[in-house]
C-alpha cells in the first residue's frame, strides 16, 4: 500500500500529516462501497481494461476455488498436490470482489438490484 504525507507550513511551523491510503474501505461498508472500492482497486492493480467477459471467468474460476474448499472444511477427499486450496472465507471474498467488478462493467447498483429481486422473490411459492 502507498502511504502520502503531507505537509503544512503554517507560521515556520512544519506539520507532517498522515494521508489516507490510497485503497481505503470504510467501517461497515453498503455494497454501493463495495462497488466503489473494487473499481478503485481494479484502477490501482491495472485490471481496470478487463471486459465482463474475462470477469466472469475469473468468477467462475473463484467458484471452483470456493466448492474446492468447501471439500476441504467438509472432509471430502481432494488432491492436496495439484490444488491451491485456501479456505471459504478467501474465496467468497475473491467471489465479492468479481460480482462487484462484474456490476461495475454494466453500471449495476448491487442493492437497488437486490432489493428489487427480492422483492420479485417475496412473491414466489416455495413448496417443501
Amino acid at each position: 500500500m502507498l502511504c502520502l504525507f503531507s505537509i503544512i507550513i503554517n507560521q515556520n511551523i512544519i506539520f507532517i500529516q498522515r494521508m489516507p491510503d490510497k485503497l481505503f474501505l470504510q467501517e461497515n461498508p453498503t455494497l454501493r462501497n463495495f462497488q466503489e472500492y473494487v473499481h478503485k482497486l481494479e484502477i490501482d492493480r491495472g485490471f481496470i481494461d478487463q471486459d465482463a467477459l474475462q470477469k466472469c471467468l475469473l468468477l467462475g474460476e473463484e467458484i471452483g476455488e470456493l466448492f474446492k474448499a468447501v471439500r476441504k472444511m467438509e472432509s471430502i477427499s481432494i488432491d492436496k498436490k495439484n490444488s491451491k486450496i485456501t479456505n471459504v472465507e478467501e474465496e467468497l471474498a475473491d467471489i465479492l470482489i468479481y460480482i462487484c467488478s462484474i456490476a461495475n462493467r454494466y453500471d449495476i447498483d448491487l442493492e437497488s438490484a437486490f432489493r428489487a429481486k427480492e422483492e420479485v422473490n417475496k412473491k414466489r411459492v416455495w413448496e417443501k
